[in-house]
């Protein structure tokens, strides 16, 4: 799981809500390194969020700041932890995120972790996640 979360390759497979595509991935995955995510909307043009690696503690715990590229007028940057749980078998991922300037920017930050999470899994669940995927 924390591979999935911190390889580029495999984040271009599930990050982003349902329909989305993400066709550049840069990570550097240590305290201080970078990121950023070019995201492919179903219609319309690309956009970009970034930040940087707060906490990287393989294999339970991240944490980063996010900053959409342009900014929404209520848009603020915020700080994602994400705790990795093994639990009966498979793992539990719990996430904080924030503060939000508003509750409309919440809920959508809210939908598309919502989404990121069931596409990772579905990535996760694929018998073999090495070489080129359809």
């Amino acid at each position: 799981m924390f591979e999935a979360m911190t390889e580029p390759e495999q984040v271009a497979h599930w990050w982003g809500p349902e329909g989305f595509t993400c066709p550049e991935v840069t990570l550097d995955a240590r305290v201080g390194g970078a990121y950023r995510i070019a995201m492919q909307p179903p219609e319309g043009e690309p956009f970009h969020l970034s930040g940087e690696y707060l906490e990287v503690q393989p294999p339970s715990r991240l944490a980063n700041t996010f900053r959409w590229e342009p900014p929404d007028p209520d848009d603020r940057e915020t700080v994602a932890r994400l705790t990795l749980h093994a639990r009966d078998g498979a793992t539990e991922v719990a996430l904080t995120q924030g503060p939000f300037a508003t509750d409309a920017r919440r809920e959508l930050h809210k939908a598309g972790w919502t989404d990121s999470f069931a596409r990772l899994a579905s990535h996760l669940a694929l018998p073999d996640r090495s070489g080129d995927r359809a």
